[in-house]
C-alpha cells in the first residue's frame, strides 16, 4: 500500500512545482511588462515600421535654438489591504507606493525610432525648427489619471501641432477620450509659459475633467484650439485656459446642453480676451458658467444667454471683475434657482445699464451681490417679485456709488436677510424705496442703507423694531442693525405713529425728523 502511495505523492508534488513555477513566470512577466519602472533596455530606441506621415502625432517644434521639453508626473495609487490579528480584529492598511505605469514615447527622427520618456528627463531640440513626435497607448485609463498626474515641462519657445490624441491611441486618429478615464489631459501644459501654439483637440466624445486646467498659465498662448464636442461632461473644460493672459480669441463652443461645472473658470484671468464665444445652450446645469470670464478685463461685450430654465449657481461670478464690460446680456428667466446670479457682474466698473429682471419666483441668494461695486451703474432694474426668499437681494447693489434711484420693493412679507446690505455704500442714493412690510424678520434690513451718505428720506410701514439675533462673529444684531449708519445728517423718516421713536444707527437716524405715516 505504501509503495503505491509514494509514487502518487511524488507525481502530485511534481505537478504542483510545475504549476508554481509557471505561475511565478507569469507574475514576473506581468510585473516586468506592466508595473515595474523602465530598465535601461526599456529606453533603447525602438524601430517603428509604420511611416510617421500616416499618423497625426502630437508634435513639438522648437521656435528658438536649445528649446527643451520633458514630462513630469507623480504616480502613486493607494492599495488597501486588511490584516486579522490573533484576536480576530480586522485592521485596514493603505500602501501608496504602487506606481501606475505610463506609456509614452518620443521620436526625434520623424518616427523612425522611439524612446521611452523618463520622468523628469529633459529632451533638447538643438536648432530652431527641430521637431519631436510623441505617442502612447493609454486607451483604458487615459494619459493622466487620479493617481498619475502628468504634465509637460518646457523651456525656450515651442509650438505644438498634430493631435494630442496620439498620446491615447499611438496614432492620433481617435476622437474619443477613454470613457472610464478621469482627468485624461488635466493640467497637461499647465504653467508652460513657453508654449506658443496648442495642439489639435479633435475629441468629440469627452470624459469628466478631461481638459481640466490643460493650458492654465500658458501666458504665451494667443489662440485656442478648436473644441468640436457638442456633448459635454462634468468639469470637462474647467480652468482650461485660466490665466492665459495673451489669449485674444476664444474657440467656438457649440454645445447646447450643459454638464455640471463644464465651463467653470474656463477663461478666468484671460486679461487680453476681447470677445467671448457664443453660448447657445438653453439647457443649463449646476455651476456650468461659474467664474467663466472672471477677471477678463478686456472683454467689452457679453454673449447672449438665451436660457429660460436656470440651474443652481449657473451664472454665479460669470463676469466678475470684467472691468471693461459696458452692457449686460438679457436675462429672460422668470423662475430663478439658488445663487443663480450671485456676483454675476460684481466689480464690472464700466457697466452703465443693468438687464431687465422679470423673475417673479425667487430662490435663496439668487441676486446676492449681483451688481456689487458696479460703480458706473446709475439706474437699477425693476424687481417685480412679491414673494421673497432668504438672502435673495443680499448686497445686490452694494457700493454702486452712481446709483441715484432705487427700484420699488413691493413685497409685504419678508424673509431672513432678504434686503441685508442691499444698497450699502450707494453714496448717490437720496431716497429709499418705500418699505410696505408690517413685520420684520431676522436681519431683513440689516445694514440696508449703511454708508448711503446722501440718503435723506425713508418711509416704512412696520410698527416695532423687531428682535436681536446672535451673529456667530459679531454677536447680537438687530433686524435693522446699522441700517442707517452714515446716512445724510438730516432727513425725513416717515413711519406709523405707534413705532417707538428711537434715534440711533439701528433705528431712526440722528438729526432726522420723524413724521407720522
Amino acid at each position: 500500500m505504501v509503495k503505491r502511495i509514494i509514487p502518487l505523492i511524488l507525481l502530485l508534488l511534481g505537478a504542483c512545482c510545475t504549476v508554481f513555477a509557471a505561475k511565478n513566470v507569469f507574475v514576473q512577466q506581468k510585473r516586468n511588462s506592466t508595473f515595474s519602472q523602465p530598465s535601461k533596455t526599456d529606453v533603447t530606441p525602438k524601430k517603428d515600421n509604420a511611416p510617421a506621415q500616416s499618423s497625426n502625432y502630437l508634435t513639438f517644434t522648437a521656435e528658438v535654438d536649445g528649446s527643451t521639453f520633458g514630462i513630469s508626473y507623480t504616480a502613486k495609487r493607494p492599495i488597501k489591504s486588511w490584516v486579522v490579528d490573533t484576536n480576530g480584529v480586522v485592521s485596514e492598511t493603505i500602501d501608496t507606493t504602487f506606481a501606475e505605469p505610463l506609456d509614452a514615447q518620443y521620436s526625434l527622427d520623424n518616427g523612425q525610432t522611439w524612446i521611452d520618456f523618463k520622468n523628469g528627463e529633459s529632451v533638447t531640440l538643438g536648432k530652431k525648427g527641430d521637431k519631436a513626435l510623441m505617442k502612447g497607448e493609454n486607451q483604458m485609463s487615459g494619459f493622466s489619471t487620479p493617481y498619475r498626474q502628468v504634465r509637460f515641462i518646457m523651456t525656450g519657445s515651442i509650438a505644438a501641432s498634430g493631435s494630442v490624441m496620439s498620446l491615447i491611441d499611438g496614432k492620433g486618429e481617435t476622437k474619443a477620450i477613454p470613457e472610464l478615464s478621469w482627468g485624461c489631459f488635466s493640467s497637461l501644459f499647465r504653467g508652460c509659459t513657453c508654449l506658443t501654439q496648442a495642439p489639435a483637440l479633435p475629441a468629440t466624445h469627452l470624459a469628466s475633467d478631461c481638459y481640466y486646467g490643460m493650458f492654465e498659465g500658458c501666458t504665451a498662448l494667443t489662440q485656442a484650439p478648436a473644441l468640436p464636442a457638442t456633448q459635454l461632461e462634468s468639469d470637462c473644460y474647467e480652468r482650461m485656459f485660466s490665466e492665459c493672459t495673451a489669449l485674444t480669441q476664444a474657440p467656438a463652443l457649440p454645445a447646447t446642453q450643459m454638464a455640471r461645472g463644464c465651463y467653470d473658470q474656463m477663461f478666468s484671468g484671460c486679461t487680453a480676451l476681447t470677445q467671448a464665444p457664443a453660448l447657445p445652450a438653453t439647457t443649463l446645469a449646476d455651476i456650468c458658467y461659474v467664474l467663466m470670464f472672471e477677471g477678463c478685463t478686456s472683454l467689452t461685450q457679453a454673449p447672449a444667454l438665451p436660457a429660460t430654465k436656470l440651474s443652481w449657481s449657473c451664472y454665479a461670478h460669470m463676469f466678475e471683475r470684467c472691468s471693461s464690460l459696458t452692457q449686460a446680456p438679457d436675462l429672460p428667466a422668470t423662475a430663478l434657482e439658488y445663487s443663480c446670479y450671485n456676483r454675476m457682474f460684481s466689480k464690472c466698473t464700466s457697466l452703465t445699464k443693468a438687464p431687465q429682471l422679470p423673475a417673479t419666483t425667487l430662490e435663496d441668494l439668487c441676486y446676492s451681490y449681483m451688481f456689487d461695486s458696479c460703480t458706473s451703474l446709475a439706474q437699477a432694474p425693476a424687481l417685480p417679485a412679491t414673494v421673497l426668499s432668504e438672502k435673495c437681494y443680499l448686497g445686490m447693489f452694494y457700493d454702486c456709488t452712481s446709483l441715484t434711484e432705487a427700484p420699488q420693493l413691493p413685497a409685504t412679507t419678508l424673509m431672513n436677510n432678504c434686503y441685508n446690505k442691499m444698497f450699502a455704500g450707494c453714496t448717490s442714493l437720496t431716497q429709499a424705496p418705500d418699505l410696505p412690510a408690517t413685520t420684520l424678520v431676522k436681519w431683513c434690513y440689516r445694514e440696508m442703507f449703511l454708508g448711503c451718505a446722501n440718503l435723506s428720506s425713508i418711509k416704512v410701514n412696520f410698527i416695532n423694531w423687531g428682535k436681536q439675533y446672535r451673529d456667530a462673529i459679531e454677536g447680537m444684531k438687530w433686524d435693522t442693525d446699522s441700517w442707517v449708519s452714515d446716512v445724510a445728517p438730516s432727513g425725513t423718516f416717515i413711519c406709523p405713529d405707534i413705532l417707538p421713536k428711537i434715534f440711533n444707527d439701528h433705528r431712526i437716524p440722528k438729526g432726522w425728523k420723524a413724521i407720522k405715516n
